[in-house]
């Protein structure tokens, strides 16, 4: 029998920890600082109506009448749309693989912040204790040098991955309760004290204000668009798994609402908390759309400055990462889940083992990072896939649904148990059938100009200097990753051959025969 969500609070919050991840503690505030604050936050809330909201309930219905993951989803759509769900599957794989490096990062901070209680105004050894910590040689030569702290951090934090979701729907309904209210309060926290600082009002106005003719620049609307696509944790399987445990009397309507405003009211009280602090120390200036950056070396620097007291200062620290671990948990155990689910869907394997193994598998890969050229494979594999694989993604899915399939029967399942607010067809079918096409088309090829701009290689140096990334890295870890993500199809259909040949046998059900099972 299905797994199923112990309620409707536990299937929301477990969407709403998701979706809300480490870009929304540190990349929006950044994108908002670079793009006119207000004015960004307005081409924000249009992606998110226009082209995340639709996206989003399209995978949960779906997931929803099919009972599957994203590939059984998909097939559920048509049989040749099955390859795109394990696109999103694999997206999700190597998403989660550095993913988990990050998140050891994070871990690693946490444990260090008792060393800002030494640092009181001492910025230059603030934003240098992260990257001397992990020894990262900022290229993609340096894998010999192993960090054994981060070593400890990443078995940890595939120890806490595993220990969320090793019972399914069960355990992580038990830790969202947490893991999503807890960062909410540490947010709360961080953004009292940002307020009280002198200089707060300076933050405020920068990010509500908006500088309208920011909206002239077209890396905004490429930039805000894209942090809504991410940010929602569509097109990477995590929607289908969680929408296939649903009971067939949710409404799903409301509860995407919900859980997509709910992803923009903790990136704007991110932002606050950002913009207030940075505003009081005298760094507003400072701040970038580079999370990492943010995170371990600028933000760092700004806390050995909150006050003249190191042990206030250490606190806030310990409190600023504790919320990036919470952040940063559920979004990677979900991912996990999507994968575990597509998986054990697929092949009829235990889901517990499944789920395990894959830990136990994306722990060995993701060893790649705890040595000194991590951040720059890692930076690279994050380019290539937020860029294309993602994009191609929710692409394929909606012109699946929208031209292969008829979407009004995912309207009709979409609306099936909404009495007061049903989502209309003027909304939904337009966004599915044209406009997101069209759109994350736009935003597809405005990335392979700017990468061939440059010569075709992401991180290419641009001073004439040897710094940058090599054309073999790129390919390496960059277009290969590609090419492999696009091929996770193909490569599961020559197993499932195989497999036929021993007497597997897959589920073949489409739309039409699970309405009349």
């Amino acid at each position: 029998m299905r797994e199923k969500w112990s309620s409707r609070s536990a299937f929301i919050m477990a969407a709403i920890g998701s979706a809300v991840g480490l870009g929304n503690a540190w990349r929006f505030p950044g994108l908002a600082a670079k793009y006119g604050g207000g004015a960004f936050l307005f081409v924000y809330l249009i992606a998110m109506l226009v082209i995340g909201i639709p996206l989003l309930m399209m995978e949960i219905s779906i997931a929803r009448y099919t009972r599957k993951g994203a590939p059984g989803s998909m097939r559920a759509l048509n049989k040749k749309a099955e390859g795109i769900g394990w696109i999103a599957v694999s997206n999700g794989i190597g998403i989660s693989i550095y993913y988990a490096a990050v998140f050891a990062w994070v871990i690693l901070m946490f444990v260090m912040s008792y060393k800002f209680a030494g640092m009181t105004g001492d910025t230059k050894a603030a934003s240098g204790l992260w990257a001397e910590t992990i020894k990262t040689t900022g290229t993609t030569s340096g894998f010999t040098t192993i960090s054994m702290p981060v070593v400890g951090c990443l078995i940890a934090a595939w120890v806490l991955c595993y220990i969320c979701i090793r019972n399914g729907t069960t355990s992580v309904g038990k830790v969202v309760k947490f893991t999503v209210s807890l960062p909410v309060i540490c947010l709360l926290i961080m953004a009292v004290r940002g307020v009280m600082m002198p200089g707060a009002m300076t933050g405020f106005a920068k990010l509500f204000i908006p500088e309208w003719s920011a909206l002239g620049d077209s890396n905004l609307w490429v930039d805000a668009i894209g942090q809504v696509f991410y940010s929602l944790s569509t097109s990477m399987a995590i929607m289908f798994a969680y929408g296939s445990f649903l009971d067939k009397e949710s409404n799903i309507v409301v509860d995407t609402i919900i859980i997509a405003f709910s992803d923009m009211f903790i990136s704007i009280l991110a932002g606050i908390v950002m913009f207030t602090t940075m505003a009081g120390v005298g760094m507003l200036g400072d701040m970038s759309a580079s999370g990492i950056a943010t995170a371990f070396i600028i933000y760092p620097q700004a806390i050995v400055n909150i006050s003249n007291s190191g042990i206030f200062n250490m606190i806030f620290a310990f409190i600023f990462y504790f919320c990036l671990i919470t952040l940063a948990i559920d979004s990677l155990f979900s991912i996990i889940e999507g994968i575990s689910t597509a998986i054990s869907d697929k092949f009829h394997l235990d889901k517990k083992k499944t789920t395990l193994q894959i830990c136990i598998i994306e722990f060995h890969l993701s060893l790649i990072f705890v040595t000194g050229a991590g951040l720059a494979v890692l930076d690279i594999a994050d380019y290539f896939i937020n860029s294309y694989t993602l994009i191609i993604t929710g692409i394929l899915e909606m012109v699946a649904a929208g031209w292969f399939f008829k979407t009004t029967k995912i309207l009709t399942e979409l609306n099936r148990n909404t009495k007061k607010f049903k989502m209309p067809a003027w909304w939904f079918l337009p966004s599915i059938k044209v406009i997101s096409p069209v759109v994350l088309t736009g935003l597809f090829v405005w990335n392979i100009y700017n990468l061939f701009k440059n010569g075709g290689v992401y991180g290419a140096a641009t001073d004439g200097s040897s710094d940058g990334y090599s054309l073999a890295s790129n390919i390496i870890f960059g277009w290969c990753l590609i090419a492999l993500i696009l091929c996770s199809g193909l490569i599961i259909k020559i197993i499932v051959r195989k497999m036929s040949e021993k007497g597997f046998k897959e589920d073949d059900k489409s739309w039409d025969d699970l309405a009349e099972s």
